[in-house]
């Protein structure tokens, strides 16, 4: 029989560890959705001892998910441990991701525990954990950087205890594809017990290497389980992507040689909803889910994809989503078919009232936008002021005069904890002018670090939609707005910015 290859999904959680990126509980469940009519194998929901936030967002996403095993990422000790376990009790199949540094500058420099004591706690942290739940990972952090002897040393004592799944992480992006390759492959070789566990990879992106070093882990180390997410999102230069290590597999079944349980069509609705939801805007020539990706603009190469499609295409658009662009809902669509839509879309809301709200706004859209794609509605429905009506700032209007030779002005008309207040101000261009006439009530000090505009469809018709980075006091934020008007759409991405800011989430770095 063919191997099957499982693929691991940490977007919700290593993933959202980018500056900015992070989500909200009603996104991550969409997103958990979406991820489960791809048919992830496995979904990292979080860590769940992180905050209490990350905590009810891996409990919510385990009692909602049925066909997917929701993981969990826990330290290696029992508090954090104790408390992803209680998040995922709900959960049909449930996973402990336990993580422990295992190279000689983290036990030194980060942990500062001697290579006896981190033996030590990786074998009693796994014992503890598989009281609680039969299915543990366990992740030496910084392994590629390990030395060998004491890796295998760890290794044959967590399988022993019994961890049902090692994961060797290259966490700095330091590998390089043979060498990863050969370091697995050697440590499953002189581990006695290594037959005992799957061996999973899990590589960043720091040297553009991540997915090559996944695949090399596969081929020559064979490991039968990748850790990727969407889009490739991630902290620093990011994870390994998703979508090409599973259609470098499909397209290559004849190296590979592996079965794949992802639905491919559902490739591309995933890459817009996390690209939509954090902000983090896709690139044009990105491989499988970039606008370009199938895009021929060589006379040559359109003559010859006219003649025989196989002259330059090695996998087809449709087999992972994409297709020409229908127009699925239009201004005399009603509620039901915009409810059920919704549903196809994987987006959940949580009363009757935010499903009339957010038809409202359906319907100012069509009123100005003839034609309705399914990535309007997506941007329409992660409009914060859509779902979240009780957030401290939300849009209300904005006018602004603009005219070459004079300093724009602008005011915007804003809601704080309910209550409207207008702001005025005059900048360097309409957007600038708007953003500060905000400012002149809020003064929240924030420094902006990113401006972003997208269009969501190919048209001057087309939504704008702007992500807004700020940063202060040490946190990093995105706000994410869309409008047809791209004046509107910033002022939408600022409130949404600073709703974010002021909420009180904490967070505790990890990686694994």
């Amino acid at each position: 029989m063919t191997d099957k290859l499982i693929i691991f999904d940490t977007t919700l959680r290593d993933g959202e560890q980018s500056p900015g990126a992070s989500m909200t509980r009603d996104e991550k469940l969409r997103i958990a959705r979406q991820l489960e009519r791809l048919k992830v194998d496995v979904i990292e929901a979080g860590f769940a001892a992180s905050s209490n936030g990350d905590f009810e967002c891996v409990k919510s996403i385990a009692e909602v998910i049925k066909d997917s095993i929701i993981c969990s990422l826990a330290r290696a000790n029992d508090r954090d441990i104790s408390r992803a376990a209680e998040a995922l009790k709900p959960a049909n199949a449930g996973r402990l991701h336990l993580f422990l540094a295992t190279s000689a500058l983290h036990m030194e420099k980060k942990l500062r525990m001697t290579p006896d004591q981190v033996f030590e706690q990786a074998k009693l942290s796994v014992r503890f954990a598989r009281n609680l739940m039969a299915d543990i990972e366990f992740s030496p952090e910084d392994g590629y950087r390990s030395d060998p002897d004491f890796l295998c040393r760890v290794i044959e004592a967590v399988i022993n205890e019994g961890a049902t799944t090692i994961n060797v992480p290259d966490t700095v992006g330091y590998a390089i594809p043979e060498l990863y390759g050969n370091f697995i492959k050697n440590l499953r070789e002189r581990i006695p017990n290594s037959d005992k566990a799957v061996w999973s990879v899990h590589c960043h992106n720091d040297l553009g290497m991540a997915v090559a070093n996944s695949l090399a882990g596969v081929k020559i180390g064979g490991a039968r389980q990748v850790e990727c997410t969407i889009n490739g999102l991630g902290e620093r230069a990011g994870n390994c992507s998703l979508e090409e290590v599973v259609m470098a597999v499909k397209t290559r079944k004849d190296y590979f040689d592996l079965e794949l349980g992802i639905d491919t069509q559902q490739i591309l609705a995933a890459s817009r909803l996390v690209s939509q939801t954090t902000g983090f805007v896709v690139q044009p020539n990105k491989a499988v889910v970039g606008a370009n990706a199938f895009a021929h603009a060589s006379g040559i190469h359109q003559d010859g994809v006219l003649k025989a499609r196989d002259t330059y295409e090695i996998m087809r658009a449709e087999d992972v989503g994409w297709s020409a662009n229908k127009i699925v809902l239009g201004k005399l669509s009603g509620r039901n078919a915009f409810k059920q839509r919704l549903q196809e879309l994987g987006v959940a809301m949580e009363s009757e009232t935010d499903i009339n709200n957010a038809f409202i706004k359906f319907k100012d859209l069509a009123d100005r936008k003839s034609e309705i794609f399914d990535e309007d509605i997506l941007a329409l429905v992660s409009d914060e002021s859509v779902t979240h009506s009780n957030e401290q700032y939300g849009f209300v209007s904005l006018s602004q005069h603009s005219e070459t030779g004079e300093r724009p002005q602008a005011c915007v008309v804003f809601t704080v904890a309910g209550k409207e207040v207008k702001g005025q101000s005059d900048g360097n261009g309409p957007v600038d002018a708007s953003l500060k006439a905000i400012e002149t009530h809020v003064k929240s000090g924030a420094e902006m670090v990113l401006y972003s505009v997208n269009a969501i469809s190919g048209s001057t018709e087309s939504q704008g939609e702007v992500t807004v980075r700020l940063q202060n006091s040490g946190r990093v934020v995105n706000g994410v707005g869309s409008d047809p008007d791209i004046v509107v759409a910033s002022a939408k991405a600022y409130l949404s910015a600073l709703n974010k800011l002021q909420s009180k989430a904490d967070r505790v770095a990890a990686q694994g």
